[in-house]
């Protein structure tokens, strides 16, 4: 079988006419390339050099394999400087799922000091509901992310990292008044966001499941997809909602709006997923440590 290093001597000693210049560039003996390339004629029964006079001359199935052999050559040396860029952190593609509320988790300026730091990798962070992150970390479409728990844990490893409590927001004093209860909930239309993953979302899913065991059926008078746009709402007066603490610290947060926790609180989990038995890039490995460190010490 042909190897690399059979079409790297054919490659020089073609460019540079002789074995013994072809030796000294590649830091081997003149036998030694010399046997390379006449185990490559062999194997293919076809002379590649017209071995007369001083200069090795290329013979038509010379000039024929010449381009070949370049282009794997050049693709192997591509391939051997992308992953020392790896390696030091040069280069290379870093993909990450983030929360899709990453602003509220002090996350909306990962991209610019990732780049800053590493300027010659490309980075690509996806802001997802964490079900949807997961899913794409399970099959590979991402190589790590940050979700919210619960979320379907086949074939990944989950490492919790937070929690956030989960608050009661409303713009009538009364209904912050005291703990929120599972009774008490929908006393007041009841609008929810990321209307798209419904309840499959954690947050919802820890809702409905409280809501379950207190016999309390809940149905959703408004769903929007976005937090502010919900906010807007309960701040117009149209309705309640739930949101976790990191947002009220937000500026988006709506001054008239107020928060209480639930009579038994709720947690929001914040945890980092890769999948099982699956080793990190470096430089998606490297965005993971600076996203944790980064909603873990948070600007004072």
């Amino acid at each position: 079988m042909t190897t690399i290093t059979q079409l790297r001597a054919f490659l020089v000693a073609g460019t540079v006419g002789s074995f013994t210049a072809t030796a000294k560039e590649l830091g081997l003996t003149q036998p030694t390339v010399s046997e390379l390339v006449r185990k490559l004629e062999d194997e293919h029964e076809l002379a590649l050099f017209v071995r007369t006079g001083r200069k090795l001359v290329l013979t038509a199935a010379g000039e024929e394999l010449f381009p070949w052999a370049r282009r794997v050559v050049e693709s192997a040396d591509g391939a051997d400087e992308a992953l020392r860029a790896l390696r030091g952190i040069e280069g290379g593609v870093a993909s990450f799922g983030v929360l899709r509320n990453a602003p509220f988790y002090f996350l909306s300026d990962l991209a610019e000091r990732f780049h800053q730091e590493h300027p010659g990798v490309r980075t690509r962070l996806v802001g997802q509901n964490s079900f949807e992150v997961a899913e794409a970390v399970r099959s590979g479409e991402l190589e790590a992310g940050l979700v919210v728990l619960p979320v379907p844990d086949h074939d990944l490893d989950v490492k919790p990292l937070m929690r956030d409590e989960v608050l009661w927001a409303s713009a009538d004093p009364s209904r912050t008044a005291c703990p929120m209860t599972m009774e008490a909930i929908n006393e007041a239309p009841l609008i929810l966001y990321d209307a798209y993953y419904g309840w499959n979302d954690p947050t919802r899913r820890q809702l409905a499941a409280r809501a379950q065991v207190a016999g309390v059926r809940l149905e959703p008078m408004i769903e929007v997809e976005n937090i502010d746009s919900a906010l807007g709402l309960v701040s117009r007066g149209v309705g309640d909602t739930i949101v976790s603490k990191a947002v009220t610290r937000h500026s988006i947060f709506p001054a008239n709006v107020q928060t209480v926790g639930f009579a038994e609180p709720i947690f929001d989990t914040i945890a980092l997923i890769t999948r099982q038995n699956a080793t990190l890039s470096p430089v998606t490995a490297k965005l993971a440590i600076m996203a944790t460190t980064m909603m873990l010490s948070p600007p004072s």
